[in-house]
């Protein structure tokens, strides 16, 4: 017997499961973290935990997006042999229907961060489309669909490697890890897909991290086959690194590992790596023709009480008329709160930045960086009474080919981001005599109740990529890079690493 799947239902299930994730986070992924935070021993590490818990909570009761980077949507679809749509429209076409009705949602909009022509001019296609979707026909009468958004932190620090068929896939990934520094906001999970085709492999991965997170329950039970075995021991030797949360060395740096597998070539060994981050967004439901999904609200019962308070080392400072010499004064690690006026920028801004400065041309009345902070955000519009909608940090090792430029010509003294900075940036951070401060990716919303005011100063076509002025009062940062050239994401966690295998030395 078929089941006719009505196609406003198809839509409309797309539209709401994705405004639930936007704001909800996975029940399995708000205890993992949880038991992270009660476990870790690196005050600045549990700091970074509780700032992504509280802002998880708050972003589920105030139903605003939990980051900043409301992320690329995919979509798994199986679809039943005995259902047929009451349309002629394509399955590319309804799931783009209800990712523009989702992200247009006037009471919770999402940010658009697709680019067209990505090669080329790379224009925000401003409604989040298209999505990127994996379609498989099989058995039954319903439509199965696990739908993600994927933020383009975590999907950057993807990896992809075919090793010889004896090699140790263990030793790849333990390898790997590192590498991805901690622009993916880690603690997360990672997804493993083993086989296949180099294409097959990368879905693979992909596809595992719609799982549950369940390692807790694997540990106790034990492994019962070879890829079990392998997420246990992936799970004890990456969180061994000590990398920890926001990289600043610690206890937890993955919550799980999810493994997928496909029988592959007798001469291949596929092995492709995607990290789910600290703002894991995905959902699982079913259409069976009776109607759309509706999605359960959260509970506040669901959160920890957790509260982040200020430690004695926290230092209150004014950004106006800062000068060197105060900035010298800040201690790595060190928390500030800062106050004052900042502007915005991310890649777009700073490549119109470059091309205006090579011209020899001004740069917009009210960009003027002298003596001034640049924070990497790319924020949510802004609903009701909100100054500015979540506005997290990007990744700033992508403004790293930009910092010369900008210690050098605009006379910027200091830079807010997330993740670490390459060397040839924290030497010039050094030189320049400058710093570089990390805010808490994840907690997005949490950081905007801290902007007072915003307004867009320069390249407003750039929609979320504009520069922006923001008023902050209070806004909670840790000093990452010194000006003395010192940086936490190398001190954290070779300190944590070590701490690590002394304990299990005297176990």
């Amino acid at each position: 017997m078929s089941t006719t799947i009505r196609t406003k239902d198809f839509i409309s299930s797309i539209a709401d499961s994705l405004q639930h994730i936007s704001y909800t986070h996975p029940r399995d992924f708000v205890q993992a973290m949880t038991r992270a935070y009660e476990l870790e021993k690196n005050q600045a590490a549990k700091d970074a935990i509780a700032q992504i818990l509280i802002n998880s909570r708050m972003a589920a009761m105030g139903k605003r997006p939990i980051c900043q980077d409301t992320g690329i949507v995919t979509v798994f679809l199986k679809i039943g042999t005995d259902c047929r749509f009451d349309t002629d429209s394509g399955i590319q076409e309804m799931v783009d229907e209800g990712v523009r009705l989702a992200y247009s949602n006037i009471d919770n909009p999402l940010r658009a961060s697709v680019v067209a022509d990505p090669a080329g001019e790379r224009l925000n296609t401003r409604d989040n489309t298209p999505a990127v979707i994996y379609t498989e026909l099989v058995p039954g009468s319903t439509i199965d669909i696990r739908i993600a958004a994927k933020g383009g932190g975590s999907e950057n620090k993807s990896h992809f490697t075919t090793l010889n068929p004896n090699d140790s896939i263990v030793d790849w990934v333990v390898r790997t890890v590192p590498t991805m520094g901690a622009g993916w906001c880690p603690p997360g999970i990672l997804g493993i897909g083993i086989g296949g085709t180099v294409d097959k492999a990368m879905v693979l991965a992909k596809e595992s991290l719609m799982e549950a997170i369940d390692i807790q329950e694997l540990q106790k039970k034990g492994p019962d086959n070879r890829l079990e075995e392998l997420r246990l021991e992936i799970y004890e030797k990456v969180n061994d690194l000590g990398i920890g949360a926001q990289g600043l060395g610690g206890l937890s740096t993955v919550l799980d590992v999810k493994i997928l597998d496909y029988p592959t070539h007798a001469a291949s060994l596929p092995v492709a790596m995607i990290p789910n981050c600290a703002a894991t967004r995905h959902i699982h439901f079913t259409l069976d023709g009776t109607g759309p999904v509706s999605f359960t609200p959260p509970r506040i019962e669901d959160w920890p009480e957790i509260k982040w308070e200020v430690g004695d080392s926290v230092k209150r400072v004014q950004l106006d008329g800062i000068g060197l010499e105060e900035i010298a004064s800040w201690k790595l690690g060190e928390t500030l709160l800062l106050n004052g006026t900042i502007l915005t920028g991310r890649d777009a801004a700073h490549r119109r930045i470059q091309t205006l400065l090579e011209e020899g041309k001004a740069l917009p009345d009210g960009v003027d960086f002298k003596g001034r902070f640049i924070y990497y955000v790319g924020p949510v519009d802004p609903v009701r009474d909100e100054a500015v909608g979540p506005a997290g940090p990007t990744t700033s090792t992508r403004m790293d080919k930009y910092t010369e430029m900008m210690l050098d010509k605009t006379g910027l003294i200091g830079m807010i981001g997330k993740s670490e900075r390459g060397d040839a940036t924290i030497e010039l951070i050094r030189q320049h005599g400058a710093v570089y401060l990390m805010a808490v990716g994840g907690a997005a919303y949490l950081v905007s109740k801290a902007i007072k005011k915003a307004k867009v100063v320069a390249f407003e076509d750039l929609g979320m990529e504009a520069i922006y002025e923001f008023e902050v009062e209070d806004m909670p940062v840790t000093v990452a890079v010194d000006s003395k050239g010192e940086a936490i994401h190398k001190t954290g966690p070779a300190l944590w690493s070590q701490k690590i295998r002394d304990t299990k030395k005297r176990t």
